[in-house]
């Protein structure tokens, strides 16, 4: 008997120190996921110069334009200026695991503005060089890199009524986060914010990485766990703050005066739909669209509807 229940408390310890070693490598492996994508290589020089060159000669009902780039706050601002004055400028705000290159196209859908990019922390250099990158911070200082940004645009001469901002996955959340500090300053709304799929914030987002695209049988118990210390070893290596992240928290009571467009992406398991809802509830004035998909596929399952729909609200946030 002594023997059955030491063979049991032995089985008992194995099978905790094997759930916990469990636990403890799924949120490291997500710390670095979060900080640091494994995923995401910075495309070589040559190639994303033919992409500009492409853009700029103009195509599918784009006029194209010319480049220049300009040193913004240790950042490096690309800017297409159109052939004819136009009525703003559209910056355009890269997703998670991404940057100026990989959200560039997404200047075709405002022929008639300007368009701006840059890369967050200016990570895509860093890689290229070799060197160690700058940590995501999953919008806490990406968010403050747009701030500057615009400051940069209204000195420049557009009054930010003028300037209109896009991002998708992670850049609808550094959109939002920069758009509540940018409102916060009592100069007056933006001309715009269009946005789809915006994660929740990171301890959110990491829980459901975690979760995957279907439920597994553990995943109500661990993946919450798992997402709370993944994302808390995330903020220690990028040396941030979570609540930095939390766009419910931030927005919670906020009348935003920017008008919106949002793309909600209803079968979308890493930015939630409640979430998505309860953004879309801090603006005074703003369109839902709505897509049976995930987040990112917004523009091809809605064809046409898609660029029609970025028209047509830019035309009249802009007059």
């Amino acid at each position: 008997m002594k023997l059955v229940s030491r063979t049991l408390i032995i089985a008992c310890g194995l099978g905790v120190a094997l759930l916990a070693g469990f636990v403890a490598y799924k949120a490291r492996s997500l710390a670095h996921e979060l900080t640091d994508p494994p995923f995401y290589k910075p495309q070589p020089l040559s190639r994303v110069e033919a992409t500009y060159r492409e853009l700029a000669a103009g195509s599918q009902g784009d006029p194209g334009g010319t480049w220049s780039s300009e040193e913004v706050s240790g950042l490096q601002l690309w800017h297409l200026r159109r052939a004819r004055p136009s009525r703003g400028i559209a910056l355009l705000l890269h997703g998670f695991g991404d940057d100026r290159w990989g959200t560039s196209p997404a200047l075709r859908v405002f022929p008639d503005l300007d368009a701006a990019i840059f890369t967050y922390l200016r990570r895509d250099d860093a890689l290229r060089r070799g060197g160690p990158a700058p940590l995501i911070t999953f919008g806490a200082r990406e968010s403050d890199n747009v701030v500057a940004i615009v400051h940069h645009l209204e000195a420049q001469g557009t009054p930010r009524r003028r300037i209109i901002m896009m991002g998708r996955s992670l850049g609808a959340s550094v959109g939002l986060l920069a758009l509540a500090k940018l409102e916060a300053e009592g100069k007056g709304p933006l001309g715009g914010i269009i946005w789809e799929g915006a994660p929740a914030s990171s301890r959110d987002f990491g829980e459901r990485v975690v979760r995957g695209p279907k439920d597994l049988f553990w995943h109500p118990i661990l993946a919450p766990l798992i997402g709370e210390l993944g994302s808390r070893i995330a903020a220690n290596r990028g040396s941030y703050d979570r609540q930095e992240t939390d766009l419910q928290t931030i927005l919670a009571h906020r009348r935003l005066a920017t008008p919106g467009l949002c793309f909600l992406a209803t079968q979308d398991r890493l930015a939630s739909v409640p979430a998505q809802r309860a953004f879309v509830a801090a603006f005074e004035r703003i369109e839902v669209i709505e897509a049976d998909t995930w987040h990112l596929h917004c523009a091809e399952v809605l064809g046409p509807v898609y660029p029609e729909a970025i028209r047509r609200s830019t035309a009249n946030w802009l007059p």
